[in-house]
């Protein structure tokens, strides 16, 4: 098989969709958030993707003051922990009993030890409940993420499920019934139980994604750091449950000395600052659009992994690489202290 080897100072790592797999716990977090406002849940969870929780709130949640923003953003990024944390419980028990999804859903939260976040709630915990609608973005703010996920995301299933389950005389295909208030209260509640049913059917536990950790094991301490989109709770909650340490250097979203998220080019350059190395002398490994663009905006070399879009959606944002996931990078040392170089060879 061909490869590439190429040499540089150190490695700055994005985590949701390149060294963690939690994205069925957060859409089902931003789906939540699209059932509270009367949103699509497809369009909000693609537009939403590889972006920063403060800037997805203080989008769709204008009403939010900046005083109160931090708080929101802790309370709706430990919902997705939590959130991962019951399901993955009660889905091992479902396998444990061979019980159904849908028996299974019937019954959860009655007999239940834990208790699971509700999907309308999910958002923001200390926040109001009565939200306002603003205007969806524009296909050329969120064309960074949407329509990516290389699996049918959680709206999609839902959806199809709707579909294949509501009378084709519904309201929801009938848009000339005179009578549809009671008709579409009726919807709303079939759409807010399909989408807990759906919850309950899918495993949203956050796992390690393939390669990583024989990638981090390779890589010299000192060498390594993460910037992420993520706050910094869910970033080292997610990491810790699947056995990373996060290393000294881990930039997150709430970090106060970043003007700008990605897809601007900042956390990989602060990342890179902190570590002492030149961003250009480093490699970003990314799974988003937008994260890529940053990475390339950084002047990294950056090495693209198809864990969470499909190849199409993410080879013609500017990656040097893209592969399947890590295990397709090997990583090795040459030389010692300050003359260091991690030597990469990439199969194509």
């Amino acid at each position: 098989m061909p490869s590439t080897t190429f040499r540089a100072d150190a490695v700055l790592f994005d985590m949701d969709g390149t060294l963690t797999d939690s994205i069925a716990a957060v859409e089902a977090a931003w789906g939540a958030v699209a059932v509270d406002l009367g949103l699509d849940p497809e369009t909000v969870i693609a537009a939403t993707h590889g972006k920063r929780a403060i800037d997805n709130l203080a989008f769709y949640r204008p009403e939010i003051k900046v005083h109160e923003m931090g708080a929101a953003v802790e309370a709706f990024e430990q919902s997705i922990l939590d959130f991962a944390d019951s399901l993955k419980k009660r889905a091992e028990r479902r396998r444990s009993s061979g019980e159904s999804s849908a028996g299974f859903s019937a019954r959860a939260g009655s007999d239940s030890g834990e208790s699971t976040p509700s999907l309308s709630s999910a958002s923001a915990s200390s926040c109001s409940s009565s939200f306002s609608t603003p205007s969806l973005p524009s296909s050329s703010s969120s064309n960074d993420s949407t329509t990516g996920a290389r699996r049918p995301s959680f709206a999609t299933r839902l959806s199809d499920m709707l579909a294949s389950a509501l009378p084709e005389d519904s309201p929801v295909f009938d848009e000339s019934s005179d009578d549809k208030h009671g008709d579409e209260k009726q919807v709303d509640a079939d759409i807010e139980a399909a989408w807990e049913t759906e919850a309950d059917s899918v495993d949203r536990s956050i796992r390690i994604l393939p390669g990583v950790k024989d990638m981090i094991e390779c890589i010299p301490d000192g060498r390594y750091a993460v910037a992420t989109s993520g706050a910094r709770t869910y970033a080292y909650g997610a990491m810790t449950r699947v056995g990373i340490t996060p290393p000294p250097v881990t930039i997150t979203a709430d970090d106060k000395r970043l003007k700008a998220g990605k897809p601007a080019p900042d956390p990989f350059l602060l990342a890179a600052s902190c570590l002492g190395f030149d961003a250009k002398r480093c490699v970003v490994f990314e799974d988003s659009p937008s994260g890529i663009r940053a990475g390339v905006a950084s002047g990294a070399i950056v090495i693209a992994v198809c864990t969470s879009h499909e190849r199409s959606k993410i080879e013609g944002c500017g990656a040097h690489f893209v592969v399947e996931d890590m295990r397709k990078v090997r990583c090795r040392t040459e030389g010692e202290g300050g003359t260091m170089q991690l030597v990469f060879t990439v199969e194509h």
